[in-house]
Parts: structure tokens; sequence; C-alpha cells
């Protein structure tokens, strides 16, 4: 029986992930996943893509929303208290908002522009940044309620597809045999399972994990992320994106995981609840 092995939550988009044992499901993901970001003085995100180096900072929110960034080379961790608008009656009007975007999806959010903010971000990365914080769903207008995520509010990956691709690298590259598998991180995935047949994911339209019910979306097309090292936040070569490119495709894309929007009633996630198919069929491929 295919089990949930691993949950994953990224507090600020592109930070390290953090592993938790259970997670509340909202409308627009997990629980406290990407409800923050930094963006630079036009507004548009900064993550991996553009600057590896994100993957080495760790974030964690307390219950009063207060964040709290730490880096190995920082002197002191960095907190911001979470951003209050003015008002929420009406989340397109609100004055205190501030433009931002994640590669041209524009909208306006809450913004923490300080100093502090400033100066910590720019000692280790050497830019100016500043921090976005998403409050309300609504403020992100998308086909399907999501937080700062790049589409979809949730994204599942199997350990039996990840088995796979290595065999496909080694095929590839029997060069590199017995080298370091891809590990799991790179795909950052929220929701990881154990106990499927290889790409069994890209055959399943609606699905139940525990108590939780998913509409499967798309498989996710890959990007330069996949070859970041997530402890050493540094670029590592061009696999697994050059297999997956190959042997691996979503349209014209690279694919590993798919995208899930979760379904009212919602609930709770628990690492070893089990998975229930309850609808198959092929995904469907990009226009």
């Amino acid at each position: 029986m295919a089990q949930l092995t691993a949950l994953r939550i990224h507090p600020v988009k592109s930070f390290h992930a953090v592993s938790v044992d259970a997670c509340q499901v909202e409308p627009w993901g997990l629980a406290g996943d990407r409800r923050w970001m930094l963006v630079a003085e036009d507004g548009e995100t900064l993550t991996q893509r553009q600057d590896p180096r994100l993957a080495r900072f760790h974030a964690s929110v307390a219950e009063d929303g207060t964040l709290t960034v730490e880096h190995p080379d920082a002197d002191a961790p960095l907190r911001v208290a979470a951003p209050t608008p003015g008002s929420a009656a009406d989340p397109k009007a609100d004055s205190t908002l501030t433009h931002v975007s994640i590669f041209g999806n524009g909208f306006s959010t809450p913004v923490v522009d300080s100093a502090e903010v400033a100066a910590f971000f720019r000692k280790l990365l050497d830019r100016e940044l500043r921090l976005a914080r998403l409050d309300l769903p609504e403020r992100r207008p998308r086909p399907a309620t999501t937080s700062f995520a790049d589409q979809y509010p949730l994204l599942l990956t199997t350990t039996g597809s990840l088995g796979a691709l290595d065999e496909l690298i080694a095929q590839d590259h029997p060069d590199a045999a017995g080298t370091t598998p891809v590990p799991m991180e790179r795909f950052r995935p929220n929701l990881v399972l154990d106990g499927c047949a290889p790409w069994a994911e890209t055959g399943w339209r609606r699905i139940r994990i525990g108590e939780v019910e998913f509409e499967v979306v798309q498989q996710c097309g890959r990007c330069v992320m996949t070859t970041v090292d997530q402890e050493a936040g540094v670029f590592t070569g061009q696999q697994p994106l050059r297999t997956l490119r190959k042997r691996r495709r979503f349209g014209k894309e690279a694919a590993f995981g798919v995208h899930m929007v979760p379904l009212a009633p919602y609930g709770t996630l628990r690492l070893g609840d089990e998975l229930t198919v309850l609808d198959a069929g092929p995904l469907p491929q990009p226009d």
C-alpha cells in the first residue's frame, strides 16, 4: 500500500524546506507553505533559479506570525513581524499593499520594506531585497487558489519515480554509475509517497491521502532548480534536468511530479497516511 512518507513546507519561497509530521491542508496549500517571499526593488520575486544561495536560508513562523530567518553566516537571526494591512474588506483596494510579481504574474500584497531586512540580505546576498507576505489568498488571482507557489498549491512526488529516474540517468551516462542518487529535496515537493510504481502519479486524476482529497491537475514542468544542491546552495551541473528533458516530457518541458489542488472539506495530512486512487486517466498535455 502506498503511503505518505514525507511532508514539507517552505515558509519562505525558495528557502530551505522544513519537514513536518502532520500539517493542515488549506485551500491554498499546506498551512505555512510559501506565504513569504523575497522580492527585488522592482517587486519581482527572487528564487533559486537566479540565486541558488537561497537554499541555505532557514525560516520558521511563530504562532503570532513573526518570521524568523537564519543563515550559517549571519551574525544573528532576522525576526520580522507579519505586516498588517489597513483593511482586508477589499483585498485589491488596500492602499497599504505593494505591487509584486512572480514571473510576470503581478498582484498586490503586504511587503516589509525595512532597513533591518535590507541590511540582513544585502550582507549575505549583496542584493537589495524586501520580504513580501501573502496574508490572503484572494490577493493573488490565479485559476487555482494558491500561495506564492509558482502555479498550483501542492506538488507531489513519489520515491518509485525517483528510483526510475536514477536508473535513466545511469543508462544515459554509464560513466557516472555508482554516483550519489539524486536527492528528493532537489524537486522541492510538499508530499512524497512511497510504495507506488514508477510514474504512476502521471495516471491519476483524483486521489485521497488519509482524510484529504485532491485533484491532480498536471505534471510539473521542471527547471534549473533541480540542479541546485539544497544544502550547499550551489548549482551542481546538468542532472537531473538533462535526463528529464530527454526522457520525461510535459509538452516542451522536462517533467517530474504532479501539481495538485486540495478539495473541500480539507483536513490534516499525517505521515503514514495511505493513498487511494479515486479516478485514473492520463493527465492533459499543455496546449
